[in-house]
């Protein structure tokens, strides 16, 4: 039977104050902090360009204005959907169509400028919301004092606040993987003998509806689908019951739908390859570490570096919170409901920390890998504080409400300080273009010169955002050194490669200066020409 325990009046008006507080900061500022490398690929493929189309025009040692850029980063008439589905074929077969189709359709209506695409994800970021609300019910049968807590810490989570606010598919993701888990639930919840085969198709066609949706959304999902699985295999006598016959109808129905865009994986097996990998390599513990950071993250986020002390501390702060908080709803719940979490938790970690631990070192992978496991901590945490918040003496409440008020408050000056910020590190690549940007425009008119080393392809795209009009861009490939024309006092290379540095340096008798760097790019400065 469900538990009719509502929250006591203060909470309530608590979780709505905190709902008001996130919705809002959700769509301030939105074109505020730098469009990233990333949110770049995003718009190219939204417009339906591949990037041999666009770097064959670009890097081709002609001059050129930031509005060169702007003219494939916006919706041509002659380019439609198949070019978007095309884009994403040929260069990035690992991000299925879904979220792309979407926000071609949503620019077609409003724009592809930087606030029209994010305002895509602020949008469907409030989705979020009713679908940990239906979740919780499901695995908690609380209607409003758990799911209220969980509420109210996504709403004020910072790590939420960054994919609401990024042109990216990360928002989607979350929220597909919210909705089939709890279309799963209510399908087993409602499974019984004297259940109807109409009823039974109806419940179980959700799950594969919301699991199709979500695999077309983010590849990984096939990841969450085996978290899935195994709850399925585990909490129910799946080879006695009918049970195993709907679940594997459901999901293979699900994997069916998605196998169109299977096969365009396989078909385009090494570019995926390609595609995934990144530069940056980390030890296995640096790896952990990054991920123990993201998890602090989830509560309280500075911005802070590495090699700051505090975030050490805020580490090991949140992680005595969360692993806390894992443990308590081991202890104290039914183990379906521990199983599920846990199986969430820790199932799509594993394909990502397995070739850690057998090789020796991994790329660094994309932080937004962790969001299924980072939603299962955040819904432990909302069940110790909902428990705590109603158990043991009156003192003990109390402290515990202290505890939800200082989370709560950490994400809002999270919020606070963030939303001001014109980057942020889930800039990434791009996290350093607002300063490269400051330098070249104290120096406009000037040049600048670069080639498709490393990730310059989309951080040129982002960094022509930021720079005057005035500035011209002098872009070549492979190894090929530009013929640098006359007109021009103040000449600079941008993250150029070693091949490129030289050859300028050789061919024209000059040395290069660096004026700006950090760990993804550099910025450096020719001496005046005489030519």
């Amino acid at each position: 039977m469900r538990r009719l325990v509502l929250a006591p009046r203060w909470l309530q008006i608590l979780v709505i104050v905190v709902l008001v507080v996130g919705i809002f900061f959700r769509f301030v500022n939105l074109n505020g902090k730098v469009y990233s490398h990333n949110e770049i690929y995003t718009s190219l493929r939204i417009a339906g360009y591949t990037n041999a189309q666009v770097k064959q025009q670009l890097f081709n040692g002609r001059v050129i204005s930031k509005e060169t850029f702007a003219k494939f980063l916006y919706l041509n008439p002659q380019k439609g959907f198949n070019d978007t589905i095309k884009a994403l074929a040929e260069d990035a077969p690992q991000y299925p169509p879904m979220y792309y189709l979407i926000a071609r359709f949503w620019a077609q209506i409003f724009g592809n400028s930087v606030t029209a695409i994010r305002s895509l994800s602020a949008l469907i970021s409030l989705l979020v919301f009713p679908s940990i609300y239906w979740l919780c019910r499901e695995l908690f049968k609380v209607p409003l004092s758990l799911p209220g807590i969980a509420i109210a810490l996504i709403a004020i989570s910072p790590i939420h606040l960054i994919y609401a606010q990024e042109g990216q598919v990360y928002i989607f993701w979350i929220v597909s993987i919210l909705l089939s888990s709890a279309a799963l639930l209510r399908a087993l919840r409602l499974e019984s003998p004297r259940q109807t085969e109409e009823s039974r198709i109806y419940n179980w066609g959700i799950y594969t509806v919301t699991l199709a949706f979500s695999l077309y959304t983010f590849l990984l999902s096939g990841f969450v689908a085996v978290a899935h699985g195994i709850y399925v295999i585990a909490a129910t006598k799946f080879f006695r019951h009918q049970t195993a016959r709907a679940y594997l109808l459901s999901s293979g129905i699900a994997f069916l739908l998605f196998m169109p865009w299977l096969i365009v994986i396989l078909g385009n097996f090494f570019q995926f390859q390609s595609s995934s990998q990144i530069n940056n390599s980390l030890s296995p513990i640096n790896l952990i570490v990054s991920w123990l950071i993201q998890v602090s993250r989830v509560f309280f986020d500075l911005n802070l570096n590495w090699d700051n002390p505090f975030t050490y501390l805020f580490i090991l702060i949140f992680l005595v919170i969360a692993g806390y908080a894992i443990y308590f709803i081991w202890r104290t719940t039914h183990d379906k409901t521990s199983l599920f979490i846990i199986s969430l938790i820790a199932i799509p970690i594993l394909p990502l920390l397995l070739p850690a631990l057998i090789f020796g070192g991994i790329s660094s992978i994309e932080q937004s890998y962790l969001i299924p496991s980072l939603l299962g901590i955040q819904i432990s945490t909302a069940y110790l504080f909902s428990v705590q918040l109603y158990n043991g003496c009156v003192s003990r409440r109390q402290i515990w409400q202290i505890l939800l008020v200082l989370v709560i408050s950490a994400g809002v000056i999270s919020f606070a300080i963030s939303s001001q910020a014109e980057t942020w590190w889930s800039k990434f690549v791009s996290y350093g273009n607002p300063q490269v940007a400051k330098i070249i425009n104290q120096y406009s008119p000037s040049l600048l010169i670069s080639d498709d080393f490393e990730n310059n392809y989309g951080n040129l795209f982002s960094l022509s955002y930021l720079v005057e009009p005035q500035v011209r861009f002098q872009l070549v490939k492979d190894k090929n050194i530009p013929k640098i024309p006359q007109g021009f006092s103040n000449i600079f290379l941008f993250n150029p490669s070693p091949g490129l540095r030289k050859g300028i340096e050789k061919k024209y008798k000059l040395k290069t200066q660096i004026v700006y760097k950090d760990k993804y790019s550099s910025l450096l400065r020719l001496a005046r020409l005489r030519i």
